[in-house]
């Protein structure tokens, strides 16, 4: 059995946007099920099993958090708006071209897959949501 690296959880993941927080507390939550799994059993299947629940909710968090950029008017700063949506784009890409990969038969190391995810997620999260969430929140307040 190995023990793969997990993501963990902390304030300095929190954007103030309880919406988008509650979601990435899921999909942290999701990679460090994930890393349990892979530990045990880094099977083909466990593989694609995981990269399809992983992209069906991302895509769904990106789908919220889009929503949010139109509701408070965050396409008016274009170019953070436009980076914001290429993040989430080149990242659905990526995960595709690993599940292609695996259909084809080839695999990628637990660990590796991951690693890509884990740093992925927080620094999307640290970087790119943190703008969003600033952006929301002072919208929210009025400014």
């Amino acid at each position: 059995m190995n023990t793969l690296t997990a993501l963990a959880w902390s304030d300095r993941l929190l954007t103030g946007v309880p919406e988008i927080d509650e979601q990435h507390r899921i999909l942290v939550h999701t990679l460090n099920e994930a890393a349990s799994k892979l530990g045990h059993d880094p099977s083909l299947e466990l593989l694609e099993s995981i990269t399809q629940d992983l992209l069906s909710y991302a895509l769904y968090h990106f789908e919220t958090e889009e929503a949010l950029m139109l509701e408070y008017g965050y396409v008016a700063d274009d170019d953070a708006h436009q980076r914001h949506l290429e993040e989430h784009r080149v990242f659905s890409a990526q995960v595709v071209g690993i599940r292609t990969d695996l259909k084809s038969g080839i695999l990628i190391a637990p660990q590796q897959l991951l690693d890509f995810l884990n740093k992925w997620l927080a620094g999307h999260i640290m970087h790119t949501d943190q703008r969003l969430a600033a952006f929301i929140l002072a919208r929210r307040q009025g400014r």
